[in-house]
């Protein structure tokens, strides 16, 4: 084998293993890609919705009430969970009669679907820690129903986006 065959095959390694790295960083530090595999954020982010979210979101600034975020299930954090935060720090969250109260009034939620059924709470949401709501409050494994009821600022991974998989979109219903 020629030197320059030898020479060509090195090139290609080498923009091959360019790329890989370049990909793992993109992936590691900048984005984090989630499979939402149930119904807990219809109609916003459908079941099997492949979502990308921004990990650098919160580097200069806080997260904020309504934004959906990915992050490490606080119950078992090898499981990534998307939700939506609705409890910042400091809040007392109640559920009554299927309306979200926060700090003793009504939060409106133009996502919400289906009339919510159940009370819940109060929850007096400890500074660092957020509380977490599905958008399909009737089938949502969300902070009413986790052991560890907050999540802390920590185990956010970065702010949702956009949707790719089955169809690039955006994420309405803020």
């Amino acid at each position: 084998m020629s030197n320059k065959y030898v020479k060509e095959i090195l090139e290609w390694v080498g923009l091959i293993l360019l790329a890989w790295v370049v990909a793992f960083c993109i992936n590691e530090f900048i984005i984090v890609n989630a499979k939402v595999p149930t119904a807990s954020m219809e109609p916003t982010v459908m079941t099997n919705d492949r979502i990308v979210g921004f990990r650098l979101s919160y580097m200069f600034e806080e997260p904020k009430r309504g934004d959906i975020v990915i992050f490490k299930f606080p119950d078992n954090e090898k499981i990534l969970y998307i939700k939506r935060i609705i409890g910042m720090p400091g809040d007392t969250v109640l559920v009554d009669s299927g309306t979200v109260f926060i700090n003793g009034e009504a939060y409106e939620e133009p996502y919400v679907k289906v009339d919510m059924r159940g009370s819940f709470g109060p929850y007096e949401v400890p500074e660092g820690h957020y509380f977490m709501m599905g958008d399909n409050r009737n089938d949502s494994a969300d902070s009413r129903y986790w052991e560890n009821t907050y999540l802390e600022r920590e185990k956010i991974i970065g702010k949702a986006i956009f949707r790719y998989w089955p169809e690039i979109g955006g994420l309405t219903g803020k």
